[in-house]
């Protein structure tokens, strides 16, 4: 699946986050994006799931226009199409493992207990299903919320800091399966990063500023 970003700007008050962000990324292709801390790295993530609003220029998923649909019409796309990995992990905490990789199949009316299974068999949580989230690692939940991105098979998945909290040997096995995952499905890939080593597996790496989006070399 296609994202498609024309001259988007976003401000808050009179504050200026970011501008004349425009980008293209093709279905299956992996886009780094990196920056200085506070410059809107992770609130242009969230304009492109069209979690947040944006006050110039337009997002296309898959040749839909974000800003042409409601709350509720973007929510449905989200569940259907995308799939998000937060830094924070955002495991709920009373739901075991196996419950919350199924989370959006069960939204989505369309459980398959095979799919979570050989899900976190792939990312390294073979036989973990049954285990409640304080009872797992930080890079342990870190794959439990790359799991839960993708068991409904989005075409386009978007990751906030993946790797940020965790050391570089789990860091390094956390990518590995993700990557893995999304080649597998032919997903296209946005990760916003401060990690050099992350950022050096993607085909390609943006730099955002305050001005826009540029290459990075």
């Amino acid at each position: 699946m296609s994202l498609r970003i024309d001259n988007l700007g976003k401000r808050y008050g009179e504050s200026t986050v970011f501008g004349n962000v425009s980008l293209h990324v093709q279905p299956g292709e992996f886009v780094a994006i990196v920056g200085e801390s506070g410059v809107g790295k992770s609130t242009l993530l969230n304009c492109m799931a069209g979690l947040d609003s944006w006050d110039s220029g337009s997002v296309h998923i898959g040749g839909v226009d974000l800003g042409g649909l409601s709350d509720d019409q973007r929510a449905l796309l989200r569940r259907q199409q995308v799939g998000f990995v937060f830094q924070a992990f955002h495991v709920l905490p009373h739901l075991d493992v196996a419950q919350n990789v199924a989370l959006p199949l069960m939204l989505l009316g369309r459980p398959d207990s095979a799919r979570v299974d050989g899900l976190l068999a792939a990312v390294g949580l073979a036989g973990l299903g049954a285990r409640l989230p304080q009872q797992l690692s930080g890079g342990q939940l870190q794959r439990v919320a790359i799991a839960r991105a993708l068991v409904h098979r989005p075409g386009l998945l978007l990751a906030d800091e993946p790797t940020g909290n965790l050391d570089p040997t789990t860091a390094a096995k956390v990518m590995d399966a993700l990557l893995a995952q999304t080649r597998a499905e032919g997903a296209a890939l946005v990760l916003v990063t401060h990690s050099q080593a992350a950022a050096a597996r993607a085909d390609r790496v943006l730099r955002l500023s305050a001005d826009g989006i540029s290459s990075s070399f």
